[in-house]
């Protein structure tokens, strides 16, 4: 059943990837110092291919919080988890406590207009986010 829920879960952001632009080399990318009061001043919403949007919130001494209820993931694995995050270089990197089974990622994020970004995973899955200010 596990296996089934983080196989849910996983093509649910694989198809919200599938939907973002792609992002490229460019001056449009966000550095680590930047990542950081980006992340923590807003609200950071991750497109779903449904419509919906699945809300992170980053709090400045590490925590990370998410809730997919909105977009439905209840029905497959735990709607809502928290983890910890913490910059590396120029990339952001989180680890939740349930999703993924724990493992730990690292993104770059790319500007894609004053209030969006198109993230880049280092497994390679990519996709688009709203920010909004807290």
């Amino acid at each position: 059943m596990r296996l089934m829920l983080m196989l849910a879960f996983s093509a649910l952001l694989v198809a919200s990837a599938a939907q973002a632009n792609s992002p490229t080399e460019s001056n449009n990318l966000v550095s680590g110092e930047e990542m950081r009061r980006l992340v923590t001043q807003n609200r950071i919403f991750l497109a779903t291919p449904f419509g919906g949007e699945l809300p992170l919130t980053y709090y400045g001494d590490g925590r990370v919080d998410g809730s997919g209820e909105a977009v439905g993931l209840g029905r497959w694995l735990a709607p809502k988890d928290k983890g910890r995050w913490w910059i590396a270089g120029n990339q952001l990197c989180q680890q939740w406590e349930q999703w993924y089974d724990g493992k730990r990622f690292c993104f770059t994020l790319e500007k894609a207009g004053p209030a969006s970004v198109i993230w880049r995973r280092d497994d390679g899955y990519s996709g688009k986010a709203r920010l909004a200010r807290r």
